[in-house]
């Protein structure tokens, strides 16, 4: 009844969008995502795994940019840069929200490298008050060096410079906190390669024609150096890339571990002597394979608010009512129990942890619904932002909807 919140339509692996970009229709292809995002009240432009998730429907993978979606015969390459395009040309306040090829897999690095170039020509609509045209999700589990999980090692370094040398790209990282958690995802054949490795239960479903998805439960173990490696990669991500307004503050909740713990990865951003006091405990492949140890940035207050509240807003193309304490925004406040003109945060990450984990006030919308870390306040109404894009007024899309309803759906077009 409090959150505020919005759903990002999976468009990666549907078939009429590889249909129109297999065809060379892009105004068939914008009249249909304008649709589907007014049918599904959706406020972005997802993409999983793109062609990867229908590849699996065949038993089959994408896991480079090149690989072909079976009988589409399109490649995740062409449905990136289609999708980008469509994007722009329907202004859209948040640019496509991507989840790469071949995630979680050793030397992935690669691809997303080549994934993040593929929109560096494509025109960013500068009205939607973003600077983006693509924001690649939970980033730390495709920054993978190595050829198997024994050499496995960071290649954090190489995706941030990316990152710095590039204004098209916002990233979010995907931290990993070392928790017992359960994966989900439309990366249908990603989680059964995590259940091959783990052998844990794993479920699978294939949803209409839109996209699949699979849940499996999973042990970050701190005495893995896998593990270990990977939450430092999430760290290196963060701290090396330069301007935290681009770099975004996530758990990937709950894959990488729950967003209960962003108080802890926060008590890590801001304190080298909290990084070092975890890095003790883990492997010792993960000071030898990472560069963590090496890094001494120290983040403060500002820059947790640039990576928590101004950027996320700025990227998502809100930032005029959220993120910001101007006139006319959303009186969406925090107030936490520290004071960083008294306490040193980086000799105290225990208590950055403690006041971050118990809000003194949280003010949303200018009622205060928590109050000494106890919710008071639970009519203050929930807000559903989706995109009401204009374009949808194509007789052969209506037409082709009607058809694939028909045919192939378990619901009717009314529903």
């Amino acid at each position: 009844p409090i959150l505020d919140q919005t759903a990002y339509t999976l468009f990666g692996n549907n078939w009429l969008v590889m249909d129109y970009i297999k065809k060379g229709q892009t105004e068939n292809l914008d009249a249909y995502i304008a649709w589907m995002l007014k049918a599904t009240k959706g406020f972005a432009i997802k993409i999983v795994n793109p062609g990867g998730t229908e590849a699996w429907g065949w038993g089959k993978n994408c896991t480079t940019l090149d690989d072909p979606v079976p009988y589409f015969e399109v490649t995740p390459k062409e449905i990136v840069t289609g999708l980008a395009a469509a994007n722009e040309r329907l202004g859209l306040p948040h640019s496509i929200h991507l989840h790469a090829n071949n995630l979680g897999h050793p030397g992935n690095y690669t691809t997303t490298l080549k994934t993040m170039a593929l929109t560096e020509g494509v025109k960013t609509d500068k009205s939607s008050g973003r600077t983006q045209n693509m924001h690649m999700t939970h980033t730390q589990f495709n920054s993978y060096g190595g050829t198997t999980w024994k050499d496995f090692e960071s290649k954090a370094d190489a995706i941030a410079d990316y990152v710095n040398a590039h204004d098209h790209m916002t990233i979010d990282v995907g931290f990993v906190t070392l928790d017992e958690t359960t994966t989900m995802t439309a990366d249908g054949p990603m989680e059964f390669g995590l259940h091959s490795l783990n052998h844990l239960k794993w479920a699978n479903l294939d949803v209409e024609l839109e996209t699949g998805s699979g849940v499996v439960p999973y042990i970050y173990d701190p005495k893995l150096h896998v593990c270990g490696i990977q939450w430092a990669i999430g760290l290196e991500l963060a701290l090396l890339v330069k301007d935290p307004s681009r770099c975004h503050l996530t758990t990937d909740h709950p894959n990488a571990g729950p967003f209960t713990r962003y108080p802890t990865v926060v008590s890590w951003l801001m304190s080298k002597k909290a990084r070092d006091a975890k890095m003790a405990t883990l492997h010792k492949w993960v000071p030898e394979r990472t560069k963590l140890s090496g890094i001494s940035r120290e983040m403060d207050f500002y820059e947790i608010a640039q990576m928590t509240r101004s950027g996320t807003a700025k990227a998502l193309g809100l930032e005029k009512s959220k993120g910001q304490l101007g006139i006319g925004a959303d009186a969406d406040i925090v107030i936490y129990n520290f004071d960083p003109t008294t306490t040193d945060a980086t000799q105290n990450p225990e208590l950055i942890e403690k006041a971050l984990g118990a809000a003194e006030y949280t003010i949303k919308g200018g009622d205060i619904v928590v109050k000494d870390g106890d919710i008071v306040a639970l009519t203050n109404s929930k807000q559903i932002v989706w995109a009401d894009a204009d374009g949808f007024n194509n007789q052969e899309v209506i037409n082709d909807i009607v058809d694939k309803f028909l045919k192939y759906y378990s619901v009717t077009l009314n529903n």
